[in-house]
């Protein structure tokens, strides 16, 4: 465990939190209230913002926005959790939720998308969808035959294409 002061006095606790599937420690790092971070913030585990971002998140786990936090740049995460402001492109593998006070200024792309009442969102949204099994992607064409024939989709329309 690690205390951090951000020079009003009052210190922050940090610690390491384990996953529940038992595959050891998971970090947790947070921007406090009070604290501007300029740059690119790049984490394996999760990261919770609570002051503010300038620049570029890249987080292998959960981002976390707190009320009072703010995010002024790209945030690419597994999953977010988002109730502060956020003034740019979110991209979530997974899932997205936006709670009552947050407020998103920029496109988002994800799997699921969940939005509170009252939550603030001005952009455009593309919801994702797995690239496997019967969930797949209309317009994408399918595979070649193990056999070397082509798909329906891949036989030419006309005698003239073939030649």
């Amino acid at each position: 465990m690690a205390l951090f002061s951000n020079g009003n006095g009052k210190e922050h606790e940090m610690t390491r939190q384990t996953k529940g599937n038992g595959a050891g420690p998971a970090h947790v790092n947070m921007v406090g209230e009070g604290t501007v971070l300029e740059g690119t913030l790049q984490s394996d585990g999760d990261v919770r913002v609570s002051g503010r971002v300038i620049g570029k998140l890249k987080v292998g786990g959960k981002v976390s926005v707190a009320p009072e936090g703010a995010i002024e740049g790209e945030v690419v995460a597994a999953s977010a959790d988002v109730s502060g402001r956020v003034q740019g492109d979110l991209i979530v593998e997974e899932r997205l939720l936006l709670r009552s006070t947050a407020r998103v200024e920029g496109n988002i792309r994800t799997r699921r998308l969940i939005m509170e009442e009252g939550a603030a969102f001005d952009g455009q949204c593309e919801m994702q969808k797995k690239e496997a099994g019967p969930d797949a992607r209309a317009g994408v064409a399918p595979v070649p035959k193990a056999n070397g024939e082509a798909s329906p989709s891949e036989t030419p329309a006309s005698p003239k294409a073939a030649r």
